[in-house]
C-alpha cells in the first residue's frame, strides 16, 4: 500500500482520526485536514510517531479554495489521489435534543453548510486529482434513512450528503459509496456506549481497497456487509 495516496477530511479526531492511522499503518500517505491548525499538527506529530506518512493541513471544507489547495498537496506528495473519506462535519446539540421545530435557522445553516456543501466541496475538488481507479467515499448513519426523534439538521444533512455521493456515482468513472459503520463513541455522536472509532477503522480500509467497486459504487455499505464480506 505504499503508494497508495488517501485524503481524508475532519482527520483530527473520531472517526476521522482513527481512519487515519489505519491507512498510515498500512502504509500508505494520509493527508488530513481540520479547522484548527493546531489540532492538525498535533495529530500530525501523533500519527508519525514511527513514521512520516502523514501530513495535513488547516482546512475548512466550506472554502473551495483552501480544499483545493489541500488536494494539490496530496498529489505533490504521492501523485494522483486514490482515496477520499469526505468525513468533516459538525453537529450543534445533543443527539436526540434537536427537534426540527426548535432549530435555529443559523444553526441549520451551519450544520449544512458544512455536512453537505463541505462534502460537495470535497467531492468535486477530489474529481480533478482522482486516479483513475480511485474511490470516494461519504461516512453517514441510519440517521439518514430512518427518521428519529431530535436529531435536527444533523439528520437532515446525512440524508443529503447520501445523495451526493448517490449523484457523483453516476456522474464519474470512478466508484463512489456511502459508508455507514454503525454507532460509534465520538464527539459528534455524543454516544459514549457505541464502538470505538478505532474498531471500525479497518471497515474503511477494507471499503477503499478490497471491496469490489461494482458491488460499492452507489451503495451503503453498513456493518453487517463488511462483517460478511471479510469473515
Amino acid at each position: 500500500m505504499d503508494e497508495l495516496t488517501v485524503v481524508i477530511t475532519g482527520g483530527t479526531r473520531g472517526i476521522g482520526r482513527a481512519v487515519a492511522e489505519e491507512f498510515a499503518e498500512a502504509g500508505a500517505q494520509v493527508v488530513i485536514c481540520g479547522r484548527e491548525a493546531d489540532s492538525v499538527e498535533a495529530t500530525i506529530s501523533a500519527l508519525n510517531t514511527d513514521h512520516e506518512r502523514v501530513s495535513g493541513l488547516a482546512v475548512d471544507v466550506r472554502d473551495e479554495t483552501a480544499v483545493r489547495r489541500l488536494f494539490e498537496h496530496a498529489a505533490e506528495r504521492g501523485g494522483t489521489v486514490d482515496v477520499v473519506v469526505a468525513n468533516a462535519a459538525i453537529n450543534h446539540g445533543e443527539p436526540g435534543e434537536m427537534p426540527l421545530d426548535s432549530e435555529s435557522y443559523k444553526q441549520f445553516d451551519e450544520t449544512l453548510a458544512t455536512n453537505v456543501r463541505g462534502v460537495f466541496t470535497t467531492l468535486k475538488e477530489a474529481v480533478l486529482q482522482l486516479a483513475d481507479d480511485g474511490r470516494l467515499l461519504v461516512p453517514s448513519g441510519s440517521v439518514a434513512r430512518k427518521a428519529k426523534e431530535g436529531m435536527g439538521a444533523y439528520a437532515v444533512s446525512k440524508a443529503a450528503a447520501e445523495a451526493l455521493a448517490r449523484g457523483f456515482s453516476v456522474d464519474i468513472d470512478q466508484p463512489v459509496c456511502v459508508v455507514d459503520p454503525g454507532l460509534v463513541a465520538t464527539d459528534l455522536t455524543g454516544i459514549q456506549k457505541a464502538r470505538d472509532a478505532a474498531d471500525i477503522a479497518p471497515m474503511y480500509l477494507w471499503v477503499a481497497t478490497e471491496a469490489d467497486a461494482s458491488d460499492i459504487d452507489g451503495e451503503i455499505v453498513d456493518l453487517r456487509t463488511w462483517k460478511q464480506s471479510t469473515r
